[in-house]
């Protein structure tokens, strides 16, 4: 049984609708603005190539010999709240033994710098190396006894998981037509594994916490894009297959698998000014131990609700604010994210 927080769903909610109403209050002003005769009509703003989607590994592609550098920060908070029944039941309601309440918050602090490199217009290559810090309380309370509440912290930091990989646009649309992009990226296993930690023989909770997943890791993706001036509507669909690997205290472990979609709009409120909502899912499949499931096994359905804004400082520098609020029991209640990307160099797309 988890416990959420409420709070943060009606406060996205509520800036939810927010930003829809100023969407179309902008949308409404546009249409309604008449066009003198025999003036010329503006250029359509192109604003496929102009947003910055703050989502990562959205928008077009890097343009040819151009650098984008990608500094990043990243905090998320979860919560959750387990009973346990040690004991027997003789009618229904009616519990013999003791009643376990374990409540246990995480907090995760991601700091990374991240590389993009256009080899061509239509071919990106991508690189990203972050740091992890976690800290994580939790206490247990058994209800049936006197005894006090037993409070236990583990923390970690140490290098996360590198990942690098490549994106290439499958098509040159005309103006206003739908974006095909295809990725695939490696994940590396440079991080301390969930296998690889000490733990607790009396509580059973590691005394240091893991910083990656500790497993190589493969995933392929495709992206569409569709331009509406002045709004970019985009979605894709991926598929993380972890590579099996054994440790020397457990054996070969096969970790699930992760089948993830996300889908949303980006909108541009002025030249320098736009905001993103969007919606993404996955699905983590169970984990084997020695091809047998483990006893505790089961999928894990992580939904989330993404707000953000972009903002242009300059040509070459813009910065990013993203919220996501966890909509499912097993997504985090909260996390936060701002990035710094920052180009130079580079050839014209023209």
């Amino acid at each position: 049984m988890y416990a959420k927080n409420g709070r943060v769903f009606r406060g996205l909610a509520l800036f939810s609708v927010l930003l829809l109403r100023a969407a179309t209050a902008q949308a409404v002003q546009s249409e309604s603005r008449p066009e003198t005769v025999g003036e010329r009509p503006e250029a359509p703003n192109q604003s496929y190539r102009e947003i910055e989607t703050i989502f990562e590994r959205q928008g077009v592609l890097t343009p040819r010999k151009r650098v984008v550098l990608d500094l990043s920060h990243q905090y998320s908070y979860s919560s959750s709240t387990r009973v346990a029944l040690l004991g027997y039941t003789i009618i229904p309601a009616i519990t013999v033994g003791l009643i376990d309440v374990r409540s246990v918050s995480r907090h995760t602090y991601i700091g990374a710098l991240s590389g993009r490199y256009g080899i061509t217009n239509r071919l990106e290559l991508e690189a990203k190396v972050p740091y992890v810090v976690r800290d994580d309380l939790a206490s247990a309370q058994p209800l049936a006894t006197a005894a006090p509440d037993e409070v236990f912290n583990s923390y970690g930091n140490s290098l996360g998981d590198v990942e690098f990989g490549l994106r290439y646009q499958l098509n040159m649309p005309q103006a206003g037509g739908h974006i095909f992009i295809a990725g695939l990226r490696a994940k590396s296993d440079t991080g301390r594994g969930p296998f690889e930690v000490p733990v607790d023989p009396q509580t059973s909770l590691p005394t240091k916490l893991a910083t990656g997943s500790g497993f190589w890791a493969v995933q392929p993706s495709l992206t569409v894009i569709f331009p509406s001036d002045p709004a970019v509507f985009f979605g894709s669909v991926s598929y993380l297959y972890n590579i099996d690997r054994s440790f020397p205290d457990f054996g070969k472990v096969e970790p699930g698998n992760t089948i993830g979609a996300n889908f949303g709009i980006g909108y541009a409120i002025n030249e320098k000014t736009s905001f993103s909502l969007g919606y993404e899912h996955a699905v983590v499949q169970k984990t084997k131990l020695r091809g047998t499931l483990l006893a505790n096994a089961r999928s894990a359905f992580l939904g989330s609700l993404l707000i953000g804004v972009s903002y242009r400082i300059s040509p070459n520098l813009n910065f990013n604010l993203s919220l996501s609020g966890g909509l499912t029991e097993d997504a985090p209640d909260v996390q936060i994210s701002f990035r710094l990307p920052f180009s130079f160099g580079g050839v014209s797309r023209r």
